[in-house]
């Protein structure tokens, strides 16, 4: 492990989801930087630097909803996949029906990186700091 903070990139655009996401971010004390981004067409331009993201960081990690208004959450997974320059990304998909689950399986995308929402920060933990580039950081201090 580098000791390389891991940048995660939250694509989601149910603000529900995205508060409650967040919530479990702060309750673990999570210190990696997170963007949140609510639509797939703004996500690609993101991952891309396109457009006003021309400067953005490129993310260590993706939290792919698949249900996007403008582009779909498949079609950014697709845009992802298909760019070398992207190979790198960590991406967990997330989920709302076992349908999904099964098109993500289809997809060749392994089992342990996608998840039902809302996210269980715990089993999401688990995956990225068995990834050996990135970890997270989870401040245990009192009063941090």
């Amino acid at each position: 492990m580098n000791g390389e903070l891991a940048h995660i990139l939250l694509i989601e655009d149910d603000s529900g989801d995205v508060a409650f996401t967040l919530d479990e971010f702060r309750e673990y004390r999570l210190r990696n930087e997170v963007t949140v981004i609510g639509d797939g067409l703004d996500a690609i331009d993101f991952l891309e630097h396109r457009g006003a993201h021309a400067d953005a960081p490129t993310p260590d990690i993706v939290l792919l909803d698949l249900n996007l208004p403008g582009v779909d959450g498949r079609v950014v997974l697709d845009r992802i996949l298909s760019n070398p320059r992207l190979a790198d990304l960590t991406v967990v998909v997330l989920t709302s029906s076992p349908l999904e689950e099964q098109m993500l399986r289809d997809f060749g995308v392994p089992t342990e990186h996608f998840f039902r929402k809302p996210v269980d920060f715990a089993q999401l933990a688990k995956l990225i700091n068995g990834i050996d580039q990135y970890y997270l950081v989870i401040d245990r201090l009192t009063g941090q």
